[in-house]
């Protein structure tokens, strides 16, 4: 995706590098296409391959999907999220997210600061450390909910009404995925392939469209970041991002060490939730998350800055059960486990309500 650099003749800045940081490593590529045919021999190795991907890096790349979701319908999204984005700000504002409880809606620049930390006051010592996040994003859900409209621009004027024609039709799409690689999951586990279907039918998911400003010369200084260190909450999440750079995820679980995730295109990024996520309860920690952020880009990194960073976008799909399900720890992941259940049950919407509301 094409972006603009500005020019800035102030005193050059050396942007730091971040404590830890090493280059790119390849994560795990593991294929739809197989998942969509039961019958297929490739089927269950596929599955196996996902689910030992998700136990071992936590993080894989997804290719081969465009059957489900076409190349240029990712294209599509992007360009419409550019669009959006470069409204302005008084318009976003008038479909501004209202609370963690709709979670729909506009999120302007320091209304969210992503973390692992699991209370409010645990975020409001670091977003007084390192400063809120540099990005604005819009959450859009299933059409359906009764009572949770989403927070469309369709009034705005025909480039809204298409911006919402195009994310209702991929929000739908990214929901069909959402099944086939729960499916994965399943066979993985040895549950059978339908087990999740239940869990995943009403599509109680979660659109986001990011986009991270252009940052000027030394505004990564003091440890800033363009997204925190954190995990996500739900079960799945993929991701899409442009060519920009700065995706980086932890190297094993508190490790401290961080590895460069390269852009590569039509591959989509995925992990699992966190550490208490729908995923670590369902398997009893036996698939866990791993930490990732969002730092200045490679190229950038130690070298003088006399032009500002160019902005980044990226589309994620966080992907949470049916919230009227309840989670915990599955038969035959416990039994045989000292000390048996990690984690007590939970309703799914009210801990995904739970976990947002500290970070808004």
């Amino acid at each position: 995706m094409a972006t603009t650099t500005t020019t800035n003749t102030t005193t050059p800045h050396v942007s730091s590098a971040i404590p830890g940081s090493q280059g790119a490593s390849a994560l795990p590529i593991i294929r739809l296409e197989p998942l969509l045919d039961p019958s297929s021999p490739q089927c269950l190795e596929t599955a196996q391959a996902l689910l030992s991907a998700f136990r071992t890096a936590g993080f894989f790349y997804l290719t081969d999907y465009s059957s489900l979701i076409p190349y240029a319908q990712v294209e599509t999204v992007f360009e419409q999220s550019k669009k959006f984005f470069a409204r302005p700000q008084e318009q976003k504002d008038q479909i501004a997210c209202r609370s963690a409880a709709t979670n729909r809606g506009y999120l302007r620049m320091g209304r969210e600061k992503a973390s692992s930390a699991l209370t409010s006051e645990e975020i409001a010592k670091e977003r007084q450390g390192t400063g809120e996040d540099m990005k604005e994003t819009i959450e859009i859900g299933r059409e359906d909910e009764e009572g949770n409209p989403n927070r469309w621009p369709v009034d705005f004027d025909a480039d809204g009404v298409a911006f919402t024609s195009t994310m209702q039709a991929f929000f739908l799409k990214c929901k069909d995925m959402h099944s086939v690689v729960m499916r994965g999951i399943a066979l993985g586990m040895g549950l059978g392939a339908t087990f999740f279907d239940e869990y995943v039918s009403h599509g109680d998911n979660n659109l986001r469209l990011l986009h991270y400003p252009a940052v000027p010369p030394g505004g990564f200084e003091g440890g800033r970041m363009r997204t925190a260190a954190h995990s996500d909450y739900g079960s799945v999440s993929f991701l899409w991002q442009d060519q920009s750079g700065g995706l980086q995820v932890e190297k094993g679980h508190g490790s401290g060490e961080w590895i460069d995730v390269e852009p590569r295109e039509g591959y989509i990024v995925v992990n699992a939730g966190d550490g208490q996520s729908v995923l670590a309860r369902w398997s009893n920690d036996l698939i866990r998350s791993t930490k990732h952020r969002v730092i200045q880009p490679p190229s950038r990194r130690g070298k003088e800055e006399t032009e500002d960073i160019p902005p980044r976008y990226s589309i994620a799909y966080f992907c949470n059960p049916n919230f009227d399900k309840w989670i915990e720890a599955l038969p035959g992941t416990w039994e045989n486990v000292p000390g048996g259940k990690k984690y007590e049950g939970v309703n799914s919407r009210d801990y995904l309500v739970g976990r947002l509301s500290a970070t808004y």
